[in-house]
C-alpha cells in the first residue's frame, strides 16, 4: 500500500484520489477550500458540462495545446467510459444540443457529490482548510509535504491544483509554484476561453445582443486559422459567447494585431441566394426605407451598424439604393470584421492556457519526469481545449491516468 497525498479536491483531483484508492492505497486530499469542487459549481453556468459526446480522435482533433500527449489519458477515460462512471456513480446525465452532456438534474454540486462518494466509499480522507505550503523531495524522490497544520510523509504527491482562471475558487498557481521547486518547466501562461475586447466602440450600439447559427471565422492575416459555427454575444466590452470563447483559446498565444475576426451573418446563405434574398425584400419594400427592409433579414440593433459600414444612410428609400450599395451591403453581412485588441483577463477566464511543461511529464501515468513520485493532473498542465465538455473530460482522464498508475 502506497500512501498517496492530492492536492486539490476539483475534477482531477477527486477522480486522482478515487482511481488510487481502487488500487489499494491510502489516499488523503488537500483542499484549501472549506469544501471540494468550488470551480465545478460554476462550470456550464452551474449546470457543468461533464464531457462530450465524441470519440477519443474526436475529442482530441478539438484540444488546442499539446493533444498528442494527451492521447493515451483520452483513450484510457473516453468520453464514453466517463459516462458510464459518472452513471455508475448514481448521477443520471442527459445529451443536449451541441453534444454536450449534463446532469439531469443541472446541479454542478451533483457532479462534485458523486466524485466525493466515490472517494468516501473507498477510504479517501478529505482534509480541507488546510493549504500545502510546499512538497519534500529527497534525491529526485518525492518524500511529503508540508501544509498550514504541519508536516507529512507520503510515497506519492499528486498535484491538480488548477491554473489561475477563477481565482475565487483557490485557483491561485500554487501547482506552479510546486513545479518549480521540483525543478520543473513553466510554459507561460494565458487566459483561455474567455471574452474578446474589441478595437473600435461599434460593440457598444450592440451590448446584449445574441447571435444564434452564426459563422465566425478567425483569421491571422490573410490565413484562416478556424472556423466555429454557433452562438455569441456582443458584449460592452466586445465579443463572448461560445464561440468566441473558443476562438479565445486558439489566438491568445499569438499576436493579437495580426489577428480579424470576421462575422457570417447568414451562413446558410450563399453570397448568390442572400443577394436574391435581399432583391426579394427590396421589391417588397421598394416604397419604404432600407433600415424598415432589413428587419425581416437582420436584429434591428445590427442595422445601423451593418448600414453603416456598407455607407448606405438608414433613411434611403430602398428604390434608391444602387448596385454598389447593395454589393457592400452583401459583403458586411457575409464578412463583418472586427479587430481584437486584447483577451478578457484571469477572472474571467475559464481556464487558463499554459503550465507545467508536458516535456517533462510521462504522458501515460502523468508522473514528472524529473522527480520520482511527483504527478501533475488537469489545468495545472500545459493542456486545454475548446468549450463543449472538452476541459473537464481532460481533468478527469488526466486524474484517471495518475491514480490509477499508483499500484498499492
Amino acid at each position: 500500500m502506497k500512501r498517496v497525498a492530492v492536492i486539490g479536491a476539483g475534477a482531477a483531483g477527486l477522480v486522482a484520489a478515487y482511481a488510487a484508492a481502487i488500487n489499494g492505497n491510502s489516499g488523503t486530499v488537500f483542499e484549501k477550500n472549506e469544501k471540494s469542487g468550488k470551480k465545478i459549481y460554476i462550470t456550464g453556468k452551474g449546470r457543468c458540462n461533464v464531457t462530450h459526446d465524441c470519440s477519443p480522435d474526436e475529442f482530441l482533433q478539438n484540444v488546442v495545446s499539446n493533444p498528442k500527449f494527451l492521447t493515451g489519458a483520452i483513450y484510457g477515460f473516453s468520453p464514453e467510459r466517463c459516462v458510464r462512471f459518472f452513471e455508475d456513480g448514481g448521477l443520471q446525465l442527459k445529451l443536449e444540443r451541441g453534444a454536450r452532456y449534463f446532469p439531469v438534474t443541472d446541479k454542478a454540486s451533483d457532479v462534485t457529490k458523486c466524485l466525493e462518494n466515490y472517494c468516501k466509499n473507498n477510504g479517501v480522507i478529505f482534509k480541507f482548510g488546510e493549504k500545502v505550503l510546499n512538497l519534500s523531495v529527497l534525491n529526485s524522490t518525492m518524500s511529503g509535504i508540508t501544509t498550514t497544520k504541519g508536516s507529512y510523509s507520503f510515497d506519492k504527491v499528486i498535484v491538480c491544483t488548477g491554473g489561475v482562471s477563477y481565482p475565487l475558487t483557490g485557483s491561485t498557481g500554487d501547482g506552479y509554484e510546486f513545479a518549480k521547486e521540483a525543478g520543473h518547466k513553466i510554459v507561460p501562461v494565458k487566459p483561455a476561453l474567455c471574452g474578446l475586447n474589441l478595437k473600435g466602440d461599434f460593440y457598444k450600439d450592440l451590448q446584449g445582443l445574441t447571435l444564434k447559427n452564426v459563422n465566425l471565422t478567425v483569421k491571422q492575416g490573410n490565413k484562416v486559422l478556424k472556423e466555429f459555427f454557433g452562438e455569441m454575444l456582443f458584449t460592452h466590452f466586445g465579443v463572448s459567447g461560445p464561440i468566441v470563447l473558443s476562438a479565445s483559446s486558439l489566438i491568445n498565444r499569438l499576436n493579437l494585431s495580426d489577428i480579424k475576426l470576421v462575422l457570417d451573418l447568414k451562413p446558410a446563405l450563399s453570397e448568390e441566394l442572400l443577394d436574391k434574398r435581399i432583391l426579394r425584400d427590396f421589391e417588397s419594400f421598394k416604397n419604404k426605407s432600407i433600415s424598415n427592409c432589413l428587419k425581416e433579414l437582420l436584429p434591428s440593433a445590427l442595422i445601423p451598424v451593418i448600414l453603416k459600414r456598407s455607407a448606405i444612410a438608414e433613411g434611403k428609400q430602398v428604390n434608391s439604393v444602387t448596385k454598389t450599395e447593395r454589393a457592400s451591403l452583401l459583403t458586411n453581412i457575409k464578412n463583418f470584421d472586427m479587430l481584437v485588441a486584447s483577451l478578457r483577463d484571469f477572472t474571467e477566464a475559464i481556464i487558463t492556457a499554459g503550465g507545467v511543461d508536458v516535456k517533462e511529464i510521462n504522458p501515460k501515468t502523468m508522473e514528472s519526469k524529473l522527480v520520482s513520485g511527483l504527478y501533475f493532473c488537469g489545468e495545472v498542465l500545459d493542456v486545454d481545449a475548446f468549450t463543449g465538455g472538452y476541459n473537464l473530460q481532460i481533468a478527469f482522464a488526466t486524474g484517471f491516468a495518475a491514480g490509477n498508475s499508483i499500484k498499492g
